[in-house]
């Protein structure tokens, strides 16, 4: 799925969204979009994913920030990794509300 610019404008404002891994019930998460990738971050102080794993097909469902109605659901590709020194700050950072402490990092790919 090419990053449409419904898809882009809807990550750029959402702060949480939905991930459906195969298999599982669709986890509500934090997370953060940079660089065309939706980053997530797992474990520690932050949220469990189920079926979230190098390599996993899932689907995001991205609710209108505005209505809160069902806006767009879009597959995408994880992959686990170990984000730069300034993608890391903006995923602290993302977080406001708590401190983050997590055990993996990945990037949710769409396809192009």
């Amino acid at each position: 799925m090419e990053i449409t610019r419904i898809l882009d404008a809807a990550l750029r404002k959402a702060a949480a969204v939905w991930i459906t891994s195969p298999g599982h019930e669709p986890r509500l998460v934090h997370a953060h979009w940079r660089d065309d990738a939706l980053w997530v971050i797992t474990g520690g102080s932050e949220q469990q994913v189920p079926g979230l794993s190098e390599g996993a097909q899932v689907t995001v469902t991205v609710r209108s920030p505005s209505t809160h109605s069902h806006l767009i659901d879009a597959p995408a590709v994880a992959r686990l990794t170990e984000p730069d020194e300034e993608t890391t700050q903006a995923l602290k950072t993302a977080r406001l509300n708590t401190k983050p402490e997590w055990e993996a990092v990945y990037r949710l790919e769409f396809s192009a």
